[in-house]
């Protein structure tokens, strides 16, 4: 029998609910009860952080890897995964995922195996959502956000595999934060030209050529297919022996949010 986890709360049958408690946040306002109701929502938003941070604030270093939930076992980016998870804990560093299934299970799977930190940030969704098997320090968010700012506090990079919309939500996320120097001494590095290249062309060709942005935000990230080079980066950078992404020039680097 399906199963939904809201909190602590567990549903089953046909008390799994439609939507999400994020996707209730987001929704229309067109009754005047929200004037009352989303006050209140601040005090469980609150417990999210609270939660979080009493968890987390004591993983030390730690890096989070993103990637598709759809990726199959037998699949290449998923033993990328693996391989990632373990050499990260053999380096001394727990390892983060959004604890679902695909390459975030490969990397859970790599650091557990590896006797590590295997961290699951698992959010509230109708269709997807829980922590898997491989995770053994795991939490579970309703919002969005509240988890989002878990993935990057407790982390000293990011390394990006195969993903689709999720990992791209994280990955301009991140750089977004690096260009605005809103946190700083952050590699990310994305796994596998053949995926990523296509997009990296887009940015330079498109973005950067109509002056979107600069060109040097283009050494915000690291493309690479060797694993290894992958870890030496973001352990490198999060040790201060590596020289990580480049500076963002000075002036203007991102528009008004």
């Amino acid at each position: 029998m399906s199963e939904y986890r809201k909190g602590p709360v567990l549903l089953r049958g046909p008390n799994i609910p439609k939507t999400s408690t994020s996707g209730r946040l987001l929704g229309g306002q067109d009754e005047p009860d929200w004037l009352h109701g989303d006050p209140w929502r601040v005090l469980r938003i609150q417990s999210e952080f609270v939660e979080g941070f009493g968890a987390l604030a004591e993983l030390g270093p730690a890096i989070s890897v993103f990637g598709s939930a759809r990726t199959k076992e037998d699949a290449l980016d998923y033993q990328q995964g693996v391989t990632v998870g373990r050499r990260l804990v053999e380096e001394g560093f727990a390892v983060i995922t959004g604890g679902g299934p695909g390459v975030m299970e490969a990397a859970n799977r790599g650091a557990q195996e590896a006797g590590g930190v295997s961290v699951g940030l698992g959010i509230e969704l109708p269709f997807e959502q829980g922590v898997n098997k491989y995770v053994n320090l795991g939490i579970n968010f309703r919002y969005f956000f509240a988890r989002k700012t878990m993935f990057v506090k407790y982390a000293q990079g990011f390394i990006v595999l195969p993903g689709g919309f999720g990992t791209m939500d994280e990955l301009f996320e991140s750089l977004t934060l690096v260009q605005t120097r809103t946190i700083t001494k952050f590699p990310v590095v994305l796994v596998g030209h053949a995926y990523w290249d296509g997009l990296v062309a887009w940015l330079r060709d498109s973005m950067v050529a109509d002056g979107k942005a600069a060109a040097t935000d283009l050494d915000l990230f690291h493309v690479t297919d060797d694993i290894e080079e992958a870890v030496r980066i973001v352990v490198d950078y999060s040790r201060g022996e590596g020289t990580g992404p480049v500076e963002p020039e000075d002036g203007p680097t991102a528009e008004p949010m």
